[in-house]
């Protein structure tokens, strides 16, 4: 079971079988049905040729997959914008201002390197809705595709200059003051996970006058760990921060769309409260409502609610936060995996954005990271997961604990999530692995671990594992 198709793309490990794993002939595959479902979509403009931007991490496979997606589109009359090495929200500007149709990242994002993924865009730059989602795959099971004659095939053109197009962009940002970053003279290390994040992120904090130490810093697509940016991977980076008296750390993952930060004192800023510190300083500036999903912590809730804002919470998923956004005009918003939000700049997770607001933040502040940490309300959790087999009805085994947990405060729009007076546990099936996802939270870290216990036995209990 590795080959996923979901409205967060089409994810797989490369190699082995058609059909069981991202091959080249699925790439191909899902490339012609992205690229007919666009004709379709702008069918109004057959006079013209459609316009697709193209960028990939720095994955092992990714150029062989970037070529393959590249031509397939070509061979559909389909012009290509190549941005080459490239970040998935730099592609996301990308779309918008090269005036494009549509995108794709090709990127697995936080998995390991024998992953990658397509991530399909619309012509904003913002991820397809699951009904598009359901479009493309169904014109990919029918094969339904009609290339162009020798006349009428595409062109790809390069353009290498989008990366620091994206940087300018997050440096006009109203409430980024690089000139105030500048005086405080800050040290920051900077784990790229060997991806494009490892250029980029460095170059930005260059331009804000950050003196920067790298870790990981080699476009060549060998994770030094998993890329996945929780604590467990991240022990290097969190000795180098004490080492080298750094004011802090950043990780992103391979695609940078997911940001952690890493105090003064070498422990984990928490991948949750990147968007509670941000959306603290955007909110005290300009104050409004925000969004998270329902796996994110409550700390967002609370900060909201001092700046007088009004918090809603999402189904996961960056598509459903988005949407949840531009309902309740929501001035920050994002994941609780890092992944920030913010409008004034693009409807897309962004680390860049979250940089450049966080280091500004930061300069306004007379109080070290862990400092700023420590101010936050504290709340702790626990994130593990069940590996899943084709044989476990997930969705029977939901149920089951939804009846037997109906008495309390239940969500069903995205797995289950049961709310407690002073807890929370959130299970759900992943959209991007074959596993289901249990995550709680609690007031302490032994409360979300022994409740996050307490539900992986219960779900293995009623899954027959």
């Amino acid at each position: 079971m590795t080959l996923i198709k979901s409205i967060s793309g089409i994810r797989g490990t490369i190699g082995g079988s058609v059909g069981d794993n991202l091959t080249p002939v699925d790439a191909v595959k899902f490339a012609s049905a992205y690229g007919s479902f666009l004709k379709i979509r702008h069918a109004s403009k057959s006079s013209e040729r459609l316009k697709v931007v193209i960028g990939r991490d720095a994955r092992i496979s990714g150029p062989m997959i970037h070529n393959l997606v590249m031509n397939t589109l070509v061979g559909l009359g389909i012009d290509v914008i190549d941005l080459g090495l490239s970040t998935t929200p730099t592609v996301e500007i990308a779309v918008p201002l090269e005036k494009a149709d549509g995108g794709i990242i090709l990127t697995a994002s936080h998995n390991p390197k024998q992953w990658n993924a397509l991530k399909l865009l619309n012509e904003k730059g913002e991820f397809l809705s699951g009904k598009e989602g359901e479009l493309i795959l169904e014109i990919a099971e029918k094969e339904a595709f009609d290339f162009s004659d020798v006349n009428n095939l595409g062109e790809v053109i390069e353009n290498n200059a989008y990366m620091d197009i994206h940087i300018d962009e997050v440096l006009e940002l109203p409430l980024v003051d690089a000139d105030l970053v500048k005086t405080k003279k800050f040290k920051v290390v900077v784990d790229g996970v060997n991806s494009s994040g490892g250029i980029i992120i460095p170059n930005l904090l260059e331009q804000m006058g950050v003196e920067v130490v790298k870790l990981y810093c080699e476009p060549n697509g060998h994770f030094p760990h998993n890329p996945e940016p929780l604590k467990e991977h991240l022990g290097d980076i969190c000795k180098l921060v004490v080492e080298e008296k750094a004011d802090f750390g950043i990780v992103v993952d391979p695609d940078v769309d997911r940001l952690a930060f890493i105090s003064n004192d070498g422990e984990m800023f928490g991948e949750e409260y990147t968007l509670v510190a941000v959306a603290d300083y955007v909110l005290s500036k300009t104050p409004g409502n925000t969004v998270s999903n329902m796996s994110s912590s409550r700390a967002l809730r609370d900060i909201t609610e001092k700046h007088g804002g009004t918090y809603q919470a999402s189904a996961v998923g960056e598509v459903n936060v988005v949407e949840l956004m531009k309902k309740t005009n929501a001035i920050i918003g994002g994941e609780g995996n890092g992944g920030i939000i913010y409008p004034s700049s693009h409807y897309g997770r962004d680390s860049m954005v979250g940089v450049a607001l966080f280091l500004t933040y930061l300069a306004n502040q007379d109080k070290t990271v862990a400092e700023i940490r420590a101010s936050y309300p504290q709340y702790y959790m626990s994130k593990n997961k069940i590996e899943l087999t084709p044989q476990i009805d997930v969705d029977n085994v939901l149920a089951t604990l939804t009846e037997k947990y109906k008495s309390e405060n239940i969500t069903t729009i995205d797995g289950v999530k049961i709310d407690f007076p002073k807890e929370w546990v959130h299970l759900r099936k992943s959209n991007t692995e074959p596993i289901i996802r249990i995550y709680t939270e609690a007031p302490t870290q032994s409360e979300a671990d022994v409740l996050a216990e307490r539900f992986v036995k219960e779900l293995k209990e009623i899954a027959g594992i």
